[in-house]
């Protein structure tokens, strides 16, 4: 078991961190490109069964995220599932999860930036993708240098505009469809469209294959699907800076489910309403092509901007969680020391700056490789949320295992057996059995992805990554005897 250094209050982080910052940054770290951007791709793998693969993944995402709030609500600590892995599993299992919980927000920050010059050319054509992103880069970098209250109020606010902005989108949707308005493709607005447009609602099946040879269906979408559910683990991240976790936590923890319904769900069911899904090409973000599809650019141009506030809260986010996780990493003694050090106002600056300087990779792969930037980088980011996501699962086991044996965090301690375990606050509902049902789910998101050229290669890369970590962590440790 690793043991995290004694540090002076002064080098702590800040519990600063009110409910009303955590219950929507954990909106925040779930809509943003997935939602307004990749949403596009999964409609076309699925159709308007699509709605059904975001119930599914939304009802996994839950349990790895109550899996994991189980734990922070005991044991509130920055790093969440890396400290956790380390306590309960191993100081190598902390190691692994906690540099590719970064190496996935890295990936996430890239793919923030590979699209935000896509909203940005809806009003200005001429400004390359590449400078949008770097523009935004520093702008969002600038703000993580602020205390965590102020990153709370900012994001706050940023995810405060995309919920009000999805739930205007379902009501002028709904406003479409009950007052039967033509649309540019011809198609009255109508939930009918559904099941009339093109193959109905299951127009590609569970899975099929196209005459070009590509994979289609319910299936295939669950891996787009997956990635846009990243983020939501961005609750147990911020345990070490929330002034009330054990009433804090759940709160947000449960909330997760309305908002997959309504931001997910009902959003897309609006969208397919008013545009055929066979129209959505991909060209435009669907929440903006919805209010184009029936003349009303303004609202479009609205609808733009919120896109882009979401692409930026979601990078806000991401680097927050980096931040946060290099500390972590380097108070378990899996980081170089200084990424663990804060300054008078709480924020691990270096870290900040550490996990910035990475992206900036971003701009460079934007203005090369454009197409590669979206497609290959969210593919590689979505294996990388599988493993962090099957670590937290299988750390839960173990985390239970220790609380039965009498080794459980504060008020645990010394508890044994089931009395320990009734103790636990915020149980894993099913959890005798959840764990095991939820890691053969990610194995089979990991197998689709098998049958996708783009996933496939980053299922792959996914291998070698883990590799590298192997040997990563065998150095540092040979290193240091």
């Amino acid at each position: 078991m690793a043991s995290t250094p004694e540090v002076s209050e002064q080098q702590q982080l800040r519990k600063s961190l009110k409910n009303r910052h955590i219950q929507l940054i954990a909106l925040g770290g779930a809509i943003g490109t997935g939602l307004f951007y990749g949403s596009s791709e999964s409609i076309a793998l699925a159709g308007p069964s699509i709605l059904l693969a975001y119930l599914i993944g939304g009802a996994a995402i839950f349990m790895i995220v109550r899996a994991l709030s189980e734990m922070s609500v005991e044991d509130p600590k920055a790093g969440a599932f890396s400290y956790y892995a380390s306590r309960y599993w191993s100081k190598r299992a902390g190691f692994i999860s906690g540099w590719n919980y970064w190496f996935n927000y890295v990936l996430v920050s890239m793919v923030e930036l590979a699209v935000v010059g896509s909203f940005v050319n809806y009003w200005f054509p001429n400004i390359p993708q590449w400078a949008s992103a770097a523009f935004f880069l520093v702008l969002i970098t600038i703000l993580n240098l602020f205390g965590v209250s102020e990153f709370g109020e900012f994001e706050f606010w940023f995810a405060l505009i995309k919920i009000v902005a999805v739930i205007a989108m379902i009501a002028g949707g709904i406003a479409v469809i009950v007052a039967n308005l033509p649309t540019d493709s011809g198609v009255r607005a109508s939930f009918a469209n559904w099941f009339t447009v093109d193959g109905g609602f299951f127009p590609h099946g569970a899975l099929s294959r196209t005459s070009d040879g590509h994979w289609t269906g319910l299936l295939m979408a669950l891996v787009v699907v997956m990635f846009s559910f990243g983020g939501t683990e961005l609750i147990g991240v911020t345990a070490g800076e929330v002034e009330n976790p054990r009433r804090t936590i759940p709160k947000a923890t449960n909330g997760i489910i309305w908002r997959i319904l309504v931001f997910y769900v009902a959003a897309l069911g609006i969208i397919m309403a008013v545009v055929p899904w066979d129209r959505i090409d991909g060209q435009m973000s669907p929440f903006v092509q919805i209010f184009d599809s029936v003349g009303v650019p303004v609202a479009a141009g609205i609808l733009n901007f919120v896109c882009l506030t979401a692409v930026m809260s979601v990078y806000n986010s991401a680097l927050y969680s980096n931040s946060r996780m290099l500390f972590s990493l380097a108070r378990q003694g899996n980081a170089p020391a200084y990424l663990g050090r804060v300054n008078k106002r709480g924020v691990p600056v270096a870290a900040v700056l550490t996990s910035a300087a990475v992206t900036v990779v971003a701009v460079f792969v934007v203005f090369l490789w454009p197409q590669f930037a979206f497609n290959y980088l969210m593919s590689i980011a979505t294996i990388a949320a599988i493993i962090n996501w099957t670590m937290i699962m299988i750390t839960e086991m173990l985390f239970r295992k220790r609380v039965a044996a009498g080794d459980g965090p504060g008020e645990l301690r010394g508890l044994r057996g089931d009395e320990a375990l009734a103790k636990i606050q915020f149980k894993l509902p099913g959890w005798r059995w959840m764990p095991y049902v939820i890691i053969a789910f990610l194995a089979l998101v990991a197998v689709l992805m098998c049958f996708s050229p783009s996933y496939r290669i980053a299922l792959v890369a996914g291998v070698v990554w883990l590799a590298v970590l192997f040997a990563a962590y065998a150095l540092t440790q040979r290193a240091g005897r």
